[in-house]
């Protein structure tokens, strides 16, 4: 298995995890920008069945701060593959310059990927008809739909496949595998 070095790690990081956790922030991007137009009430294709009347102030400000949400908690996983995600960084006061334990990185990821997985996971079953699907006016729609928000399934199970590999380099079993 081909390994390289990053930065200041420990341990090698595994080339699939490198490139895992650096595509990981654009795996989601496309589901964040199909979520911009709803913050103008532009509904994208979507029938409208509920009848709701006009948009509440806040929803503009609230489905932008989702999208940048969203983008800045997949750019954490790059902690998983990066020295800052082993020692704290010189800016965190009182923990500056220690050892990040490794159970302190793996439990926020694994639990993060299990919530992830469980949001998501929902979306390829809509899409089989086995539970209930969004209605849009004509295929169209339907398709740019699953095209953006279809990568974000993926999400939980990358968060979940980097946190196995960040709790097996940190913990020894990495080394002795590679041996």
């Amino acid at each position: 298995m081909l390994k390289i070095p990053v930065g200041d790690t420990e341990n090698p990081v595994p080339v699939w995890a490198l490139r895992l956790a650096k595509a990981l922030p654009f795996v989601v991007l496309p589901h964040c920008l199909w979520r911009l137009p709803f913050a103008f009430d532009f509904e994208m294709g979507l029938v409208d069945q509920s009848g709701h009347g006009p948009m509440p102030w806040w929803a503009t400000p609230y489905v932008f701060g989702l999208s940048l949400l969203t983008e800045a908690v997949a750019l954490l996983t790059l902690g998983l593959v990066s020295g800052w995600g082993e020692v704290f960084p010189r800016w965190v006061p009182f923990l500056r310059g220690r050892r990040v334990p490794p159970l302190a990185a793996v439990v926020p990821a694994v639990l993060g990927g299990l919530v992830l997985v469980g949001l998501f996971g929902g979306i390829p079953l809509a899409w089989f008809g086995v539970i209930g699907d969004l209605g849009f006016s004509n295929g169209w729609w339907d398709a740019l739909c699953r095209i953006c928000t279809g990568p974000a399934t993926l999400w939980g199970p990358i968060t979940l496949a980097l946190a196995f590999a960040y709790y097996r380099r940190r913990n020894g079993s990495y080394q002795s595998a590679t041996r």
